[in-house]
């Protein structure tokens, strides 16, 4: 993977500026209506924060931004609360063992501003979600450990000799700490491996669990005992996996295990019922790697588990496991964000978490903070949230200059915060995108409709993420993956404003107040959608995937185009799969913006055989091509071309609307 952390400016001037721009986010949205004048609410501005790949910017407040009602002719953003997503949980990193060695290496007095300016909701970061190891994972001081460690050949079926002594020292007082700081804390918890004496490699390194009931009843028990023993230290544990990354066989020298879906099932069974009876609501998540199987682990994969190969939490989902298990949880080290919506798609009802991401220096250290910067906003901030993640997590809180200390593993990550030397603290650049959301993304907070038209690759557009807040303000994260500075508009109801955001730069943007026309209609989901073509889509090389299901895939990073100009006749023809009261449909072209109707006429059908006449007609005249129905329930709608033109002719997305809500946000 290519993500990659920089050492930051000091501390003090951080902590300077994260006060000044999350007071102005949590008490004075710019914009926020005091008072409705005489003609009506005051006017609604967009306040907004940038971080630069070049580091002048982190985190700056760079002020207001107006709505108007002026037409906007850069590509424009569409925000819509009207059609939501999945509910937000939060946002953080990992206080591993070696995090805790590190930030215990600090003076107690700038440990405790350290802690501040990752946790403290207002004056810093308003980090509130923690992954932490149950036991040592690759990241320890000195030797790797589990909470139940015995000589070869003695077994402790019943866990009398468990304990969490080595996490009472440093882990536990920095998780209530932070608790402390940001009550709205919660916290997963993940094993790298049960104890070796469970294990038919008799180590933590590698193996996997003996297929024995005793030890998976003993492993449930144990890891029952750890969430019993953490919140009798005064941590909750919200959610727990039962491994972390199963399919990893060959750690390199750190603890690691093997665990097939079947045995992962086997163990979720045992500590289901064990969580139930003991009155805890800790939750269950399946899986714990990455969105797809790494190459290495696929050419390592034994013949009973080939099954397994890019359909474990399938698997698991499809056993009788899964009534048991609340949610999936993901890491970042191979495959795209798009699995997880994928795997939302196939199992609605479970939650999907992102539980961990590292980067690494880059090979030129001088760029590390803009690679970070680029690949984590664009596939962590916005490409995990846009792919259903209720969290996003990433590894290390804290580490040192050199990436450690360590055991084995992972020799160029780094963390949220490098520490030293001496009492030295500076913010990497995950301290920075992780802020973009967790300052002002609130836990409830739902994922509301947003075009896009970047990729999770790097295709030189504008790639966004919005929320709505419990408040009722709206926060959009957006990402400019061109080099050299993008214009785009943003547009929400009736009204848009304009913004030059610079080369591969970070923005948050938020609003609160009433806009008009903001629910005066409501989006329809493209659920089951489908659309058919004429032409099909182009001929030429360049753009034979411009198809016609690239239209009501809800991805305005992809499109139908013509490949040919513009001439009468050519049409596309959206299928909603049922009748829907449709009032207005857009053909948005997405960033093609020149690719617009000429021409074009609009019919209807509830059946698909008989068609209406023109229900209306006109010209395009830009990104938006935006038509009126009479809200009579139709299935079918066909927009054709009346005129010609040596342009393409592109939908990026096609949207309908019905019957607003009737409310002002």
């Amino acid at each position: 993977m290519s993500c990659t952390r920089f050492i930051a400016a000091s501390l003090g001037t951080a902590l300077a500026a994260a006060s000044a721009m999350t007071l102005a986010a949590t008490g004075a949205y710019a914009g926020e209506a005091t008072g409705a004048s005489a003609g009506g609410p005051a006017p609604v501005s967009a306040h907004v924060w940038v971080t630069t790949p070049d580091g002048a910017d982190k985190l700056s407040d760079l002020g207001a931004v107006a709505f108007s009602g002026a037409p906007a002719t850069a590509p424009t953003i569409v925000v819509d609360p009207t059609l939501t997503f999945q509910t937000m949980r939060g946002f953080g990193g990992a206080i591993t063992d070696s995090s805790a060695t590190v930030l215990y290496r600090l003076s107690p007095a700038v440990r405790e501003t350290t802690m501040r300016s990752l946790f403290d909701p207002v004056t810093g970061d308003g980090l509130d979600y923690l992954r932490q190891p149950i036991g040592a994972s690759d990241f320890v001081t000195t030797a790797a450990y589990t909470y139940d460690d015995l000589p070869a050949g003695q077994t402790d079926y019943r866990q009398r000799d468990f304990s969490i002594a080595h996490d009472q020292a440093r882990i536990v007082p920095l998780l209530r700490e932070a608790e402390a700081i940001n009550p709205r804390l919660q916290v997963i918890a993940s094993p790298w491996s049960p104890p070796a004496w469970m294990k038919t490699s008799g180590s933590l390194i590698g193996g996997r669990l003996i297929d024995d009931p005793r030890v998976y009843r003993s492993y449930a028990l144990y890891l029952l005992k750890f969430v019993e023993a953490y919140q009798a230290n005064g941590v909750t544990v919200d959610a727990i996996t039962v491994q972390n990354e199963p399919q990893n066989r060959t750690p390199s020298g750190y603890p690691g295990t093997d665990m097939p879906s079947w045995q992962e099932d086997k163990v979720i069974e045992d500590l289901g019922p064990l969580l139930r009876d003991a009155g805890l609501r800790t939750r269950i998540l399946a899986y714990d790697h990455n969105w797809a199987e790494h190459p290495n682990d696929v050419a390592a994969t034994p013949p009973d588990e080939t099954a397994d190969i890019n359909a474990y939490p399938q698997n698991v989902l499809n056993s009788p496991a899964a009534r048991w298990i609340s949610g999936v949880a993901y890491h970042c080290y191979f495959g795209d964000p798009g699995a997880m919506t994928t795997l939302h798609h196939q199992f609605p009802d479970k939650a999907i978490y992102f539980t961990e991401c590292s980067g690494s220096q880059s090979a030129d250290p001088a760029n590390t903070f803009s690679d970070t910067l680029k690949w984590h906003a664009r596939n962590l901030i916005i490409g995990a949230t846009r792919n259903w993640a209720e969290t996003v997590i990433n590894w290390n809180l804290a580490l040192d200059p050199s990436g450690g200390p360590h055991v084995g593993g992972c020799g160029t990550c780094t963390g949220i915060i490098t520490v030293g030397p001496g009492d030295s603290v500076t913010n990497d650049a995950e301290y920075y995108t992780l802020g973009h959301l967790a300052r002002f993304v609130k836990p409830g907070a739902v994922r509301i409709a947003s075009t896009s038209f970047g990729t999770t690759g790097w295709n030189g557009q504008i790639m966004d993420v919005a929320f709505r807040n419990p408040d009722g303000s709206t926060v959009l994260v957006a990402h400019n993956e061109n080099d050299n500075p993008r214009t785009f508009a943003v547009r929400q109801g009736d009204q848009a404003f304009t913004y030059t955001l610079p080369g591969g730069a970070l923005a948050t943007f938020t609003w609160r107040g009433p806009i008009p026309g903001t629910y005066a209609l409501r989006q329809v989901a493209p659920d089951g959608w489908t659309a058919t073509a004429n032409p099909a889509g182009p001929a030429n090389p360049c753009c034979t995937g411009d198809v016609a299901a690239n239209a009501v895939d809800a991805d305005a990073s992809t499109r139908y185009s013509t490949g040919v100009g513009q001439a009468p006749g050519q049409y596309l023809q959206v299928d909603f799969g049922k009748p829907i009261d449709a009032r207005q449909v857009v053909f948005d072209t997405g960033a093609s913006t020149g690719d617009y109707p000429r021409g074009y006429t609009i019919t209807t059908s509830t059946a698909g055989v008989n068609w209406t006449t023109a229900v209306a007609s006109g010209q395009g005249t830009g990104q938006l091509t935006t038509v009126g129905l009479s809200g009579a329930p139709v299935r079918y709608v066909r927009i054709t071309l009346t005129a010609s033109s040596g342009s393409w002719w592109s939908v990026a997305d096609a949207r309908a609307y019905t019957a607003g809500e009737g409310r002002q946000n």
